[in-house]
């Protein structure tokens, strides 16, 4: 008798759960509302979140690739191969400079990593202008689609607002999306450096970025954080994922463009066939 008034009992907790995924699957797959007019505004007046101004790097992470030039051949935590490494090892500066090869050291991934400054404006209604004190260099996000371009140290980027819709709740509640982020796709590349110490990219390498932003309380401005994802079929195992922090300065005073340039590299044992990672000791 207790074993039947058991199996009643799980039938019956079967049929509520059966009867609650129904009226969940009948609301989730139930008439829609029609869409929308198409939104007839310009990517400027539809953006989710403000990155114009202009804001410094806060290098709080990777600091001895960053801010100083690492040693020759110095590939340690980036997913390179035999190739890329091999490359690396035979990087040469002044062979670099000789050849006016200097701001490969500013393309691409390897800019957003510099401790630089950007100013980000509107450079139209469909475009975003990107301009850096570090090399002088300077990246457009265009939000319209261009005929395609030449190859360059920035390549051409698209560029998207990105807005996340949250589902809640057993019956899926679709609450608005609140901020958004910028989502940029980069391609066209003629490749360049991930650091400054020539570790390569090559021209088939595609990357894309996610661009937010994080206010600050009171005064205190805002950050903006940068995730950057690099695929290169030619130079890496596996796809690099980097990040960049930014803070937005009040005064643009500390502006200071300056000419790509790259300091010496600092000493440390020289890789081998034999050893190939021996560069990422600490230097002497």
């Amino acid at each position: 008798m207790k074993r039947r008034r058991r199996e009643a009992s799980l039938r019956s907790t079967r049929a509520v759960l059966l009867s609650l995924a129904s009226a969940a699957a009948i609301v989730s797959a139930g008439p829609q509302p029609p869409p929308g007019p198409p939104d007839a505004r310009t990517p400027r007046e539809r953006a989710p979140i403000d990155i114009t101004g202009q804001w410094v790097a806060v290098v709080n992470e990777d600091w001895r690739w960053r801010m100083v030039t690492p040693p020759v051949g110095d590939t340690a935590s980036l997913p390179v191969n035999e190739r890329g490494r091999a490359v690396a090892a035979a990087w040469d500066l002044e062979r670099d400079r000789a050849e006016g090869a200097l701001c490969k050291a500013f393309a691409g991934p390897g800019l957003m990593r510099q401790p630089t400054r950007i100013r980000i404006e509107w450079e139209d209604d469909d475009t975003l202008r990107l301009e850096f004190d570090a090399g002088r260099q300077v990246r457009r996000f265009e939000f319209m689609p261009q005929p395609p371009a030449e190859r360059s140290l920035q390549g051409y980027s698209e560029a998207q607002w990105f807005r996340q819709t949250q589902s809640r709740g057993v019956f899926g509640q679709r609450t608005p999306p609140e901020g958004g982020s910028l989502v940029v796709r980069t391609a066209q590349l003629t490749g360049g450096y991930l650091r400054p110490n020539g570790v390569p990219f090559s021209e088939r390498a595609t990357v894309k970025e996610f661009f937010s932003t994080c206010p600050l309380p009171g005064d205190a401005g805002a950050w903006l954080i940068v995730t950057t994802a690099l695929a290169d079929p030619e130079y890496l195992t596996t796809e690099l994922v980097l990040s960049a922090q930014f803070k937005k300065e009040a005064s643009r005073a500390a502006w200071n463009p300056l000419p790509c340039d790259v300091a010496p590299p600092l000493r440390a044992p020289a890789p081998s066939p034999a050893d190939p990672f021996a560069a990422t000791a600490s230097p002497p």
